[in-house]
């Protein structure tokens, strides 16, 4: 029998779960569908029921022949939450990362909050418990609520979900000024550092999911910081960059970093930050000039280690947010040559001169300097895109252990028993 861990990643559209085994190498791998959320002009909300029969189902599709599970986690979409009542069960629907607050919620957040917390934002988790605060008696986060199913204990999450709820990372308390918000944050669970050890598995859990009796059950993180994870970056100054359709940067840093007017802002990892932001532009601008076709056809044919010396900023439309922070910057990506070779290349290179500025802008803020990256995301497989972002960056590029934030999370749960992985 081989020792593994199960890595549990809970995203909108569905759940995986990873087994690895104590040398990071992925054993097993299954996943389940999650109906999309219910949208209502601004709102997102989900039924939480989903998530579980997701997770129930991909258990119950991973083959574990041979496999011995010794651990588990949980990580979950940022910002997502509901709330609960004393027993565990959800109370109505969850407000998801991407659900707007109520104006005057926001305002009430807005008028305490310290200007570095990443509590704010029209999105605000803490601006959304306002509301749901009237319901059940405590507010938890999409990952905690998964975890506490299996151990049974819902008041305990970790400080990468807490975040965003107003934790204070660098004291690693909850802060006092929630309290002039209205909001009782004992209604919050208590926070521990992701990786901890929180129970061990409820036995009638095991018994339904044929796992063993002592399986431990520890506290996870978030999908951003699970896929960091997942990359195998470990040391400070390593930089994983995903090419999907934005732009998103996430720099390992011995200093935490917070600029909110950028966007920007740290998670904790154990003694170590993970500081990031993300730009609008990436895949979603080179979509709106090129088809998959197009691009696949142009890539043999581009000059990676020759610029075009065409200055562009890609953008799909006005407004940036990092590394630039100018909602009403304008896409630059003119003059366009006759040679759709040329056009491609020099867009190309404008996201890669973006990506280069945006881990610039993270070391002057006083996150660690760039010293290696990996790539995640659709665009990672371009080779010639892959050395014109060298090229650019000037740092050596990494092998990413895996794609899959579930992998990432699994790491974590080698780490809630003991076990450096």
């Amino acid at each position: 029998m081989t020792d593994v861990v199960l890595g549990i990643d809970v995203g909108t559209s569905g759940a995986r779960i990873a087994a690895v085994d104590a040398g990071s190498q992925l054993k097993a791998l299954s996943q389940a569908a999650i109906p999309a959320p219910i949208t209502d002009g601004l709102r997102s909300q989900q039924d939480p029921a989903l998530w579980w029969q997701a997770v129930a189902q991909a258990l119950d599709a991973l083959d574990l022949t041979n496999l011995r599970v010794r651990a588990l986690a949980v990580d979950g979409t940022s910002g997502t939450i509901l709330p609960i009542a004393a027993d565990g069960a959800a109370e109505g629907l969850a407000s998801m990362y991407n659900d707007v607050a109520e104006a005057a919620d926001l305002a009430v957040v807005v008028a305490v909050a310290p200007r570095e917390t990443a509590a704010l934002g029209a999105t605000s988790p803490l601006a959304r418990a306002l509301l749901l605060s009237t319901r059940g008696t405590r507010i938890l986060h999409q990952a905690d609520w998964l975890s506490g199913r299996f151990s049974g204990r819902y008041d305990v999450t970790d400080e990468s979900n807490a975040l965003k709820s107003g934790y204070d990372p660098v004291a690693r308390a909850w802060p006092r000024w929630i309290a002039g918000t209205g909001f009782d944050v004992g209604r919050f669970p208590a926070v521990v550092p992701a990786g901890t050890r929180i129970a061990a598995i409820l036995p009638y859990i095991a018994e339904r999911f044929r796992l063993p009796r002592d399986v431990t059950i520890v506290a996870g993180t978030t999908d951003g910081c699970a896929a960091f994870l997942a990359s195998g970056a470990s040391e400070p100054g390593d930089g994983v960059t995903s090419l999907g359709t934005t732009l998103t940067l996430k720099l390992l840093s011995d200093r935490p970093v917070f600029a909110p007017q950028y966007g920007v802002y740290s998670h904790r990892i154990g003694d170590r930050w993970l500081a990031g932001g993300a730009s609008n532009s990436g895949g979603n601008v080179l979509a709106k000039y090129f088809s998959g076709d197009d691009m696949a056809r142009l890539t043999p044919l581009l000059d990676p280690d020759r610029s075009t010396s065409l200055d562009y900023y890609p953008l799909p439309k006005p407004g940036e947010r990092f590394p630039v922070n100018d909602p009403a910057l304008r896409p630059r990506l003119s003059p366009r040559p006759d040679d759709d070779r040329v056009f491609f290349q020099a867009m190309l290179e404008g996201i890669a001169a973006i990506e280069a500025l945006g881990y610039r802008r993270l070391a002057e803020l006083g996150a660690s300097p760039l010293a290696s990256i990996r790539s995640a995301g659709g665009g990672a497989g371009n080779t010639a895109w892959a050395r014109i972002r060298l090229r650019m960056l000037g740092v050596p590029e990494r092998p990413s252990l895996s794609e899959h934030a579930a992998v990432g999370t699994a790491r974590l749960a080698w780490r809630g028993i003991g076990h450096a992985n």
